[in-house]
């Protein structure tokens, strides 16, 4: 899984670009270690002999978005996760090695956007002429050069994480982090009736718990990560796992950096309740998970203790674009005590927000867990890699933060929290210290925040900002029950091809014509790998949603006609997304291409062509995230004119999550459309008549 995030200019830079800062250790080496902030001091025990979790060779590294520079917090940690890197049976990403092929495969997906045959013949002249010239071929030499001189990496990773990510002046929120809804936990109602607990801190106790034990796999190198099934899984590349636990995204002026802190120095999760943040302890002295009753006994404290507490709402700052949160972080580390509370947030293990609402609804749930909504939107640390939500109704979810690390790592530590439910969580046992009350992070400098003008001016700005953000936008989820992959499969179809073309069908509907569509496809099988673009659009996928006509049964076309233009738009679509997968796609090719433009050089003709640049402009942003403990799950629109479409293929149901902008009006009738869709392509195969199995 992955959101796509670049903007159509970003792709097309032909200015000079920063050159590479180091990943560097922001406090001395170990050897002279630093003096912890009082709070750290306060959480450590005197009686614990030294954690044996792997010790980094510096306790805070700061990364710039290479993931190189990172690479020997790997080696430091080694074991089974990391074994594919050090033992080097990670191939390369190719850099595909025809521009024809690259070219081959952007005209079939471009073409049928035409406004007419004027725009088309444009495109197909100046694509010819790309071919031919002697800029093309120097630009395919420049792309394979700067791949040979890169060994140890991937020759597209950095220009991705910085130019992508870091880089982008964009708020997170809505833009680049996704939510995940995470199905109810049946287990917890009857020990909530027993005991009386909190709802929300019983179920947050169970996540905070879950999440101790795959952190521990995941610092020690124990977890195994691979895609597929024995004998035929491969390994996956391991590097995103660093900026999992114990990590922040930290705003800067033009270009972000990523802070990580020691996981062996830091036991402690971050806890949010009415907008302030507290420290409560999740593991022991070896990296184990306290107990569930441990761990909840301190939740219920931060419950008690956020009613009484009264600090600005700094939370909302971080939904700022980040050249505002940088200029605002800089005024709050200009006040005592403030820098030393953003080290503890941010060396916190994982971010719960425990949010005051009892939402019912997967529409409620997934405003909320998407962006806190106009209540809860202060109960958030939006720069936090990783963020549990968990409602006084014990509904949760979690937030990835998307710069560094893509969805299927999260998705790894999703799968482990739904697979340890609470009642499971109170038989695991763990040790159980007396309980401590929860430390208020900005506690000691909440006067000082209280009274400064300047923080005040900053959060009311954010406020406003973040209002008007959450306001323009619209999320609607639609939990189709008529059928699934179960049913998709015996048709004879690729389910997730078939779903493409069911939201091919229902888009075009939407918007009266195609529009460029993308899909994610994960390439973590390369070393440092991230995604490539699978693209819908395509002739196959023209002609069946021609076949279908604008409205539903509009077609005079014969069933087997329609069924046999849905059999070729499939098949192409498979075959695309296997090419993608393999790293031969044209996106990332054109993309890199493009960055080697040199400053002063005039880009080739095509790369700013009107219908190439619609192409990638992606009306419909796609991603399938599936999970039988997945509720719903979603990301912003791309584009201001588009949707996000996130959806999740079920053995007998599928769910939808579709966001854009209000005023547009998009979300209701495209969740209409998507019904209507699916049950029209259903109705195809009810008369198609027995195939021969001779």
């Amino acid at each position: 899984m992955h959101l796509q995030r670049f903007r159509p200019s970003s792709l097309l830079k032909t200015t000079s670009r920063p050159l590479l800062h180091r990943s560097r250790s922001v406090v001395p080496p170990r050897a002279s270690p630093p003096r912890r902030p009082p709070l750290l001091r306060a959480m450590a025990s005197s009686a614990v002999p030294p954690p044996p979790l792997p010790t980094w060779p510096t306790p805070v590294v700061e990364s710039r978005g290479d993931y190189r520079e990172e690479e020997h917090l790997g080696r430091t940690v080694g074991g089974i996760l990391y074994a594919p890197v050090r033992e080097d049976r990670l191939p390369r990403l190719p850099v595909p090695p025809s521009l024809a092929d690259s070219v081959r495969l952007l005209l079939p997906s471009a073409l049928p956007l035409a406004a007419d045959d004027d725009e088309a013949a444009a495109l197909e002249r100046e694509a010819a002429d790309f071919l031919a010239s002697a800029a093309g071929a120097e630009l395919q030499g420049r792309l394979e050069a700067r791949a040979a001189g890169a060994p140890d990496s991937s020759w597209l990773q950095k220009w991705w994480n910085q130019e992508g990510y870091l880089a982008v002046r964009d708020p997170v929120v809505v833009n680049v982090s996704y939510f995940i809804h995470l199905s109810d936990d049946r287990t917890l109602a009857p020990a909530v009736l027993r005991s009386g607990v909190h709802a929300g801190a019983a179920r947050g106790a169970a996540m905070l718990r879950a999440s101790a034990e795959f952190r521990r796999k995941v610092v020690t190198g124990e977890l195994a990560d691979r895609l597929g099934r024995p004998p035929k899984d491969r390994a996956l590349c391991p590097a995103a796992y660093k900026y999992m636990f114990n990590a922040c995204r930290v705003p800067r002026r033009k270009m972000d950096t990523y802070r990580l802190h020691d996981p062996s120095l830091h036991r402690h999760a971050v806890v949010a309740r009415k907008g302030k943040f507290f420290t409560i302890k999740i593991s022991d002295g070896e990296g184990h998970p306290l107990s569930l009753r441990a761990i909840e006994a301190q939740l219920e404290g931060v419950v008690r203790a956020a009613a009484g507490t009264d600090c600005p709402p700094l939370g909302l700052l971080t939904s700022s674009d980040r050249d505002t949160w940088a200029d605002a972080r800089g005024v709050l580390e200009g006040i005592p005590g403030v820098a030393d509370a953003l080290r503890v947030l941010e060396s916190g293990a994982v971010l719960l927000c425990m949010d005051d609402e009892e939402p019912v609804s997967r529409d409620q749930c997934g405003a909320l867990f998407w962006h806190g909504g106009l209540r809860s939107g202060r109960n958030r640390w939006f720069d936090k890699s990783v963020q549990l939500f968990v409602t006084d109704n014990g509904k949760a979810g979690m937030m990835g933060e998307h710069s560094m690390m893509d969805g299927m790592p999260v998705v790894g530590l999703a799968d482990h929290i739904t697979r340890s439910p609470y009642r499971e969580a109170s038989k695991a046992g763990g040790s159980a210290p007396p309980p401590v009350p929860p430390v208020h992070i900005f506690g000691a400098c909440a006067a000082a925040l209280r009274t400064d003008p300047r923080v005040a001016a900053a959060v009311a700005a954010a406020t406003d900002d973040f209002h008007r953000l959450v306001t323009a936008h619209e999320l609607r989820c639609q939990s189709f029950q008529g059928y699934g992959a179960s049913a998709i499969k015996k048709m004879g179809f690729s389910p997730d091809a078939y779903v493409q073309l069911a939201m091919q069908l229902a888009t075009t509907r939407l918007f009266g014509k195609q529009a460029g569509t993308y899909e994610a496809s994960q390439t973590r099988p390369f070393l440092h790998g991230r995604t490539e673009t699978t693209r819908t659009v395509t002739p196959h996928s023209a002609a069946f949603v021609a076949s279908m006509g604008g409205a539903p049964y509009s077609d005079d076309a014969a069933a087997e006609d329609k069924r046999q233009a849905l059999r070729d738009a499939v098949d192409a679509h498979v075959l695309y997304l296997r090419r993608a997968a393999a790293g031969l796609g044209c996106d990332r090719h054109l993309l890199g291409l493009a960055m080697l433009v040199a400053k002063g050089e005039d880009p080739p003709p095509l790369f700013s062509n009107p219908l190439l640049l619609r192409s990638k402009s992606w009306r419909v942003s796609t991603s399938n995230l599936s999970h039988p403990n997945f509720d719903n799950w979603g990301y912003g629109e791309v584009v201001p004119d588009g949707v996000g479409l996130a959806y999740s293929i079920g053995a007998d149901s599928l769910v939808f999550n579709v966001t854009a902008l209000a005023k547009h009006g998009y979300v209701d009738r495209l969740v209409h459309l998507l019904e209507e869709a699916l049950l029209e392509m259903q109705d195809l195969h009810k008369t198609e008549a027995p195939r021969s199995k001779l």
